[in-house]
């Protein structure tokens, strides 16, 4: 299980574009020439430490892509943290982190005073899926206004949308979670969420993902990469939106629409490490090899 920090049986983790093809510059062909094989992607390698943090949706992500950039540069250390969108973005913008990651943009979480020193750096598109714990037996498929339905308290009960007879739990993440702001813009529509009868809430995707697995009718969203774990499929019920499959083809045909751009946002226009590992995150190795593998998809074109 990832400790960072459908339900339809067409939904599948592999269902990722293909990898962007690696830019190659081609030369002339001579009768006597010998072919020349691609070069590997080339990294820009500057020495330090930065640190960034925030949405934990985007956290796997930027772990392997800071893994990656470390193994092939040995000067540099990237430390990656959680903590919601909200606190990676109060913290770039205090200059206590040298970026802040979120799934949402500065103006919907910062004063626009804060929000106007900070530099937007987008580097994927990313899913979110709605995840029940396993008990929750023939549901499918939830629609928009089902989903408003359960997460504002008007049905309490996984029968009234056609499941078992359970109470339905809802798992919420803090108000400054990314995810949180994401789904109830794009799927509630701004509707007041529940305050009463069974909540919990949990302050990261990956402990929102174990608090579904153990908790009798629980119903969350979590990011793509959490619910394609191969350890944490096996143990949730993931829905269809709408009847459409939660996958990263309908994320980048917007036929899937509880999806939204991954930002990494710096206090000014960076420079050194921070600089070179954003050129990283939007190299061919991140973005044809990375990224799909870990269930986002690349920058919108």
């Amino acid at each position: 299980m990832l400790g960072l920090s459908h339900a339809n049986p067409t939904v599948t983790p592999t269902d990722t574009p293909a990898a962007a093809a690696t830019p190659t510059t081609a030369a002339a062909a001579t009768p006597t020439a010998a072919a020349t094989p691609t070069a590997a992607p080339t990294v820009n390698c500057v020495t330090g430490s930065i640190t960034t943090a925030g949405s934990t949706a985007l956290q796997p992500l930027i772990q392997d892509a800071a893994t990656a950039y470390a193994a092939a540069c040995s000067g540099a250390t990237i430390t990656v943290n959680g903590g919601g969108s909200g606190t990676g973005l109060s913290q770039v913008a205090a200059g206590s982190v040298q970026i802040g990651d979120s799934d949402v943009t500065a103006a919907s979480k910062l004063s626009a005073t804060d929000a106007a020193k900070l530099v937007d750096h987008i580097v994927c598109r990313q899913g979110w899926i709605v995840v029940t714990n396993k008990d929750v037996t023939g549901v499918t498929n939830l629609t928009t206004q089902q989903n408003i339905d359960i997460w504002t308290g008007t049905d309490t009960n996984w029968k009234q949308v056609g499941g078992p007879d359970l109470p339905i739990v809802l798992i919420f993440r803090p108000a400054s979670s990314g995810t949180r702001s994401t789904f109830k813009k794009l799927v509630l529509g701004g509707a007041k969420e529940a305050t009463g009868g069974q909540t919990l809430t949990e302050d990261s995707n990956g402990a929102v993902t174990t608090a579904v697995t153990k908790t009798n009718g629980a119903v969350s969203v979590i990011g793509f990469a959490y619910y394609n774990d191969p350890t944490n499929k096996a143990q949730l019920n993931g829905l269809q939106l709408d009847g459409v499959d939660a996958t990263i083809t309908n994320v980048s045909n917007s036929s899937y629409k509880l999806a939204a751009d991954g930002h990494m946002y710096t206090n000014g226009t960076p420079s050194g490490l921070t600089a070179a590992f954003l050129d990283y995150m939007m190299g061919s190795e991140v973005q044809g090899t990375i990224i799909p593998k870990d269930s986002y998809g690349p920058v919108a074109k």
